[in-house]
């Protein structure tokens, strides 16, 4: 329906009206409208070729008339001169000075002249008058070819002496008599044609005033009928504007002819395009609404009186959405053919519609919503009359719903009912406006009455039960106090908790002092530690020495052959006094970090058999067996010194605490950037409480009363730190009676770690550097350039 409506609403264009006012139409009207903005511009233009034309004529026939007559000249004279030469011929020389009488000079061109030149150039005779000159060439201008040529030149135009032009033609007399000259001037000729150049011009400027009036006439013609209708259509535009922005559109029904005009307005207002000029009464009465009555009862009614329209319709827009709108219409008299029209404007009305359907909906909810509440509520207007309360309030006053009718007064409606029993009254605050107060009932409930003032003047007055917070609030009263007791006992804890704080303060002020003393006290062992070790080897190497000479008997023979077990075992116990004094001393300087390393890209392989080989001779006597099980190529970032003596010491360990005809295994393997080298061993094994402290120094499995191994205790614990200096670790894993294995975890050469290294070397480099350097100033007595 909505697209046939659309349809039926554009058949042509809206050109033939102005708000409902109808033009003259027709197809030659149509037609000249449309040519109407071409002529503006072609009329002027075709008047003003018209004239360019009038002028291009005009010059081409003064040109035409000029030439013409300038070749009418040319052959008179050339004629005259022929004719002139054959009359001197059959004359006589007497006859030649009456040239009058032998020549037909009434046929002489005006102002021509004639002359007779002699052989010799010179001008024997004139006619019809002498003149000045004496010869042909001095008559003419000076190089005209005539005078030379004569005759073979023809007839030609040339200057004269005396200014001006002029034809000349001449010709030869028989017998070398001389020659014939024609002279026409040319003067005659310029003048004819200058008289008839000024009447071409006055009549060319005559019709040219002519055409520009009516050129003018016609543009200024043009000019006030575009401004008129540039002026009906800004009012158009400007009342359309109007309307757009109040929603509104303009009606003009014809009510004899039944057709209806519609602004641009109404059509946007619909949805629909503006395409149809004048709509039929069936077009607009098939868009509205059938519950709202049609046009044909409306019309009927208006044919038979004068009354004005004030009507509300509903309207389909192009969507097919019904749109109310609202219509006030007069009716008028045409002044030109009497026909009456029913004039108005239709305003959109949609929204006021929906507002007044959502305000009955909000007030329909607003009650529900108050009727919803949990208190009394009761709204007063301004003379003190019932707009709204709930049932709560009619319980709570004990009125009906017959006695609580809006618009009735407040005395009397309270006077049906009864106020509530109270017992007693707790005002609140007043705050001009509104006022809250609490009211005690005989039945134990309590009540919170708030009353505000509305904008209007009427009020507003809302009853709560608040039985229940009341009672909280006992509650809330003997829980503070509670709370106040609690905030003491806290006080108290607090001083406590300051005593104790400052107990504790004072004990990591001890903790402090006694730390330094153990530093103070480590760094005295380090440095007795150091100077027993010098002190003791000066004397164990003596000993050694002398005990070494005394069992080869270098001196001579010491008697007794036990002489020389006692010297062996002299010898053997120095050795060993002296790898425990080098123990002690090295774990001194790795717990004072005083160890250098020196990390090189090692091989694993080389640095096991090395060490395999200091202990061969002891598994040897024990009969151990000792298997080597390395995954190819596996490399270590190490110091050679220190990996050398890790592996000593554990394999070492491994040997000493294998019994006889035991097995020890080393095993290689390579995991995330690292070398895992496990060392087992089928030895007897450590408790599992001595594997927590096992590896700090003089740690031991066997205590001093069971010691059957002798031993520092320093071999696992120099592994263990030795291992932790590389950035790897020691691990120990035992079980008594089957044995042990230890995890000796070392990092691999990567990139990364070999450039640390390199770093580290140049560091130290510059640093010994710098330390040779400033040695050498201190002992030279000349500066010396500084790195």
């Amino acid at each position: 329906m909505p697209g046939a409506v659309s349809a039926s609403l554009s058949a042509r264009a809206r050109a033939d009206t102005i708000l409902g006012i109808q033009r003259t139409t027709g197809t030659a009207q149509a037609r000249l409208i449309r040519a109407e903005t071409w002529l503006r511009y072609a009329l002027p233009a075709l008047l003003a070729a018209f004239m360019l034309t009038l002028v291009g004529v005009a010059v081409m026939q003064l040109c035409g008339r000029h030439e013409e007559a300038t070749r009418v000249a040319t052959r008179e004279t050339e004629a005259f001169a022929r004719l002139t030469a054959l009359a001197l011929a059959d004359a006589s020389a007497s006859a030649e000075a009456q040239l009058e009488r032998v020549l037909p000079v009434h046929l002489l061109p005006a102002g021509s002249k004639i002359l007779v030149i002699a052989p010799s150039g010179k001008i024997r005779r004139a006619y019809p008058s002498p003149i000045a000159a004496d010869t042909f060439a001095s008559y003419l201008a000076e190089g005209e070819p005539i005078a030379i040529l004569g005759e073979s030149a023809g007839a030609m135009t040339v200057g004269l002496q005396a200014g001006g032009q002029a034809i000349v033609a001449a010709r030869r007399l028989p017998d070398d008599l001389g020659q014939i000259a024609v002279v026409h001037p040319l003067e005659p000729i310029e003048s004819e044609w200058w008289r008839l150049l000024w009447n071409q011009t006055v009549t060319l400027m005559a019709i040219s005033l002519v055409l520009t009036g009516t050129a003018a006439a016609y543009i200024l013609q043009t000019r006030r009928a575009q401004a008129a209708d540039e002026v009906c259509d800004l009012v158009k535009q400007r009342l359309d504007t109007a309307l757009g922005r109040g929603r509104c559109g303009l009606w003009d029904w014809d009510i004899a002819r039944g057709t209806i005009f519609w602004s641009d307005s109404m059509y946007t207002l619909l949805g629909y395009t503006p395409e149809k000029d004048l709509l039929s009464f069936g077009d607009v009465n098939a868009l509205l609404h059938a519950e709202d009555g049609d046009l044909y009862s409306l019309a009927r009614h208006l044919a038979a009186s004068h009354a004005t329209v004030d009507h509300e319709f509903r309207i389909r827009d192009a969507s097919g959405e019904w749109i109310w709108l609202r219509t006030r219409a007069e009716i008028i008299e045409d002044g030109i053919d009497g026909s009456r029209h029913l004039v108005g404007i239709a305003m959109d009305v949609t929204e006021q519609r929906r507002l007044a359907e959502f305000t009955a909906t909000a007030d329909m909810r607003l009650r529900d919503a108050v009727e919803a509440i949990s208190e009394a509520f009761v709204l007063w207007d301004a003379s003190n009359r019932l707009v709204l309360c709930n049932s709560k309030f009619r319980a709570l006053h004990a009125l009906s719903s017959e006695d609580a009718v809006p618009g009735r007064r407040y005395d009397e409606i309270m006077g049906r009912g009864a106020l509530p029993p109270v017992r007693r009254g707790i005002p609140g605050a007043d705050r001009g406006t509104s006022r809250t107060f609490e009211l005690e009932l005989t039945d134990g409930r309590w009540l919170q009455v708030s009353e505000r003032r509305t904008k209007d003047g009427g009020y507003v007055s809302v009853g709560t039960d608040i039985t229940s917070l009341k009672r909280h609030q006992e509650q809330l009263v003997a829980s503070e106090r509670e709370l106040i007791e609690t905030v003491k006992d806290l006080k108290r804890s607090r001083r406590t908790l300051e005593l104790q704080t400052q107990q504790l303060a004072d004990l990591a002020e001890q903790h402090l002092d006694q730390k330094a003393r153990a530093e103070i006290a480590n760094q005295a062992k380090s440095e007795f530690l150091a100077n027993m070790s010098h002190e003791l080897r000066t004397p164990l190497n003596a000993i050694m020495g002398f005990a070494e000479l005394m069992e080869s008997e270098v001196y001579g023979a010491l008697g007794s052959p036990r002489y020389a077990d006692y010297c062996r075992d002299i010898q053997q116990s120095g050795t060993y006094l002296l790898s425990v004094i080098d123990d002690i001393l090295h774990m001194s300087r790795i717990e004072a970090r005083r160890v250098k390393l020196v990390r090189r890209d090692l091989a694993l392989e080389p640095a096991i058999t090395s060490a395999l080989l200091l202990v061969s001779k002891e598994a040897a006597a024990k009969s151990v067996s000792i298997d080597v099980e390395l995954a190819p190529e596996l490399r270590i970032l190490a110091d050679e010194r220190a990996l050398q003596q890790i592996l000593l010491n554990i394999i070492q360990n491994a040997v000493k605490f294998t019994p006889e005809r035991g097995r020890v295994s080393l095993r290689g393997r390579s995991c995330n950037g690292f070398v895992h080298l496990f060392i087992g061993d089928t030895g007897i094994g450590i408790p599992k409480s001595a594997l927590s402290k096992l590896g700090q120094p003089f740690e031991q499995v066997e205590t001093n009363l069971t010691r059957s191994y002798k031993g520092s205790g320093l071999g696992l614990a120099i592994a263990r730190s030795t291992a932790e200096l590389h950035g790897g670790s020691v691990r120990i894993r035992s079980e008594e009676g089957i044995g042990t294995l230890v995890l000796v975890r070392l990092p691999m050469p990567t990139p990364t770690r070999l450039a640390e290294v390199a770093g580290e070397a140049e560091r130290d480099a510059l640093t010994a550097i710098c330390e040779m350097t400033g040695a050498s100033r201190a002992k030279s007595p000349l500066p010396v350039p500084a790195l």
